[in-house]
């Protein structure tokens, strides 16, 4: 099949047991049927409150969102719990079109909150979720999952980003907001310092005491394939990003934006500043 174009692919708000169905037939073939939830649960959150939204193709159910509420004893908001592309139209941008959905039904349905965890070393979601749709990170969990045997976890913290989608505060296409802005990066505001090794950028000195109102934090864009040809140094990469994001999230920081490299390809930076 050709490469889909956006405007060709419908987003449906999920309501029957048939349509749930196909998210769970979608669900098992992105992640494992162990994995996938059942529809006497995803019907039952979609009569309280929440929401599946559908991307579809031709009518092929090709992508899909698991929405719920949450509710943290001060707040009720949106819980993103999954997003999935089936493999064949992935790099489309089904996703971020999914998550634009999202945020229209979420608002019409009165919520001013959506939050959702991410690997901070998943680059690509990071890209989508801060540079892209707008949301923040004020908080680090700390294996958050527990061990996991998937292709992309097996064997590592499962750390994340718990990040949050303020729907009051950003707008449709706010990443290209975010691309005209200008931010100097340079030796005195770089929390930490990378070298290479072969082909991967490995992660060495750190600086917690640097002195300005902009910071920015070197990640590597191919994690993944550094885990797969040196697992040691993806391990290290954890430890490293784990000590820098909890020290300054803890002391009032935020990451706002993932930008990329200018100097280095395979490199990004994840911006942060002072919340407040």
């Amino acid at each position: 099949m050709n490469q889909p174009v956006l405007e060709e692919i419908e987003i449906r708000n999920l309501q029957t047991v048939e349509e749930l169905e196909l998210v769970r037939q979608l669900e098992a073939i992105v992640w494992s049927f162990e994995d996938s939830v059942p529809v006497n649960q995803t019907i039952t959150v979609v009569k309280n409150g929440g929401f599946i939204l559908g991307a579809f193709l031709y009518n092929e159910l090709i992508g899909f969102q698991y929405s719920f509420p949450g509710f943290d004893g001060k707040k009720v908001y949106l819980c993103s719990h999954s997003l999935g592309i089936h493999p064949n139209f992935r790099k489309y941008g089904i996703g971020e079109k999914l998550k634009w959905a999202q945020k229209e039904l979420a608002v019409a349905k009165g919520y001013k909150l959506i939050s959702w965890t991410y690997d901070p070393l998943e680059t690509v979601n990071g890209n989508l979720n801060l540079h892209k749709l707008g949301a923040v990170c004020s908080t680090y969990l700390e294996d958050a999952y527990g061990e996991m045997d998937d292709g992309l976890n097996s064997g590592i913290t499962t750390d994340r980003f718990l990040v949050e989608w303020r729907l009051d505060e950003v707008q449709n296409n706010v990443g290209e907001l975010q691309r005209n802005d200008t931010r100097h990066v340079d030796g005195q505001n770089i929390v930490l310092e990378t070298s290479k090794k072969g082909s991967f950028f490995v992660p060495s000195e750190i600086n917690l005491e640097l002195e300005s109102d902009l910071l920015f934090v070197p990640v590597p864009g191919n994690f993944q394939e550094i885990k797969n040809d040196d697992f040691a140094l993806a391990v290290e990469w954890r430890n490293v990003t784990r000590k820098i994001f909890t020290y300054f999230l803890r002391s009032g920081w935020q990451v706002t934006d993932l930008i990329k490299c200018e100097k280095h390809q395979y490199l990004y930076l994840y911006v942060l500043e002072k919340r407040g």
